[in-house]
């Protein structure tokens, strides 16, 4: 079997640098999926999953593009990416980054933890970035553990994360991410535009 086809052991950590403040005025930080989906819908938007289980296991060139719902999503990292059981993540120890186009993002949550070689959950200390620069620090021992963001300002186009441990060859990994966006998927646009043709036939 390749090399290439296992995650690759690296002993590097990239240094954590200065980290701009989570109370901007256009970026909420959010703990939990529910009120993150709350908020989100209340300014107008339409949520989008993304559980990463349609996507292969093993070894992913980097970059990496996929679309989910009405967003266009790539993911990058130095040494290549690694997918197991549906939790994304890098395929050597460095930094996952995520950048977003098609429909404007607006907010973007899921569950970001650090893992071993072997996928397994790591206590680490979570550097989660978005495009504006604003950071969200946070140690993370739970692969369940919810992190969301939402700008009322200008759209999100990107995220990088990083997980740092005393413990060596920490991956960043995701599960179950998920997008605020306040274009509809495709398909409800297209009920939404035979409604108004019913509606117009019924008026008159």
């Amino acid at each position: 079997e390749s090399a290439m086809n296992l995650k690759i052991g690296l002993s590097a950590i990239v240094a954590a640098t200065a980290i701009t403040s989570v109370s901007s005025a256009t970026i909420i930080v959010f703990d939990q999926r529910s009120t993150w989906e709350t908020f989100s819908s209340v300014y107008g938007n339409y949520i989008f999953d993304e559980d990463f289980n349609d996507i292969a296991d093993g070894f992913h060139a980097s970059p990496f593009a996929h679309t989910t719902g009405p967003v266009d999503w790539s993911a990058s990292a130095a040494g290549g990416l690694y997918v197991s059981g549906g939790a994304f993540s890098t395929n050597s120890p460095e930094i996952l980054s995520f950048s977003f186009s098609g429909a404007p993002v607006y907010g973007v949550g899921g569950n970001f933890f650090g893992t071993d070689f072997s996928f397994n959950v790591v206590p680490a200390l979570l550097f989660i970035s978005l495009s504006d620069g604003t950071t969200y620090a946070g140690v993370v021992s739970n692969p369940e553990t919810f992190t969301g963001f939402f700008s009322t300002g200008a759209a999100i186009t990107g995220l990088t994360v990083q997980a740092v441990s005393g413990a060596a060859n920490v991956f960043p990994t995701v599960d179950d991410m998920a997008f605020a966006t306040t274009v509809p998927a495709p398909g409800a646009l297209a009920l939404l535009g035979l409604a108004g043709a019913v509606a117009g036939r019924r008026r008159r």
